[in-house]
């Protein structure tokens, strides 16, 4: 078994309470589910924000999912002049037997653009 790291973003159509919870469990469901991760082969769950939401904690929609013991940590995003707004990502460390070129990383909605070549 080794560790591997799975990536995601989402796009949020605005910053509210809902979308922020409602998008961030869209995409923990569909990186775990393309990757065929149960939640015990979850080690950890790192969620970014770009810094213009602030509505909510996007790890409070994992907690919502049921990982209330899988560690979770969320930080704001860098703040680059011209990058895409209203995006959470995440990097979850899971164990896993799957090679690492086999790896699904998902980028939702309008963070499909940040990374033409793993969009989903």
């Amino acid at each position: 078994m080794a560790v591997r790291a799975v990536r995601g973003a989402i796009q949020l159509d605005r910053d509210d309470r809902a979308e922020v919870l409602h998008a961030t469990a869209e995409l923990l469901s569909k990186t775990l589910h393309a990757n065929e991760i149960d939640t015990d082969a979850l080690i950890s769950v790192m969620f970014t924000a770009t810094p213009d939401i602030t509505s909510e904690f996007p790890a409070l929609a994992a907690r919502e999912l049921g990982l209330g013991d899988v560690p979770l940590m969320c930080a704001v995003e860098m703040d680059v002049v011209g990058s895409m707004p209203r995006v959470i990502r995440l990097m979850a460390l899971v164990e896993s037997d799957t090679p690492r070129k086999y790896i699904v990383h998902a980028y939702l909605r309008g963070a499909v653009a940040l990374r033409l070549d793993l969009a989903q």
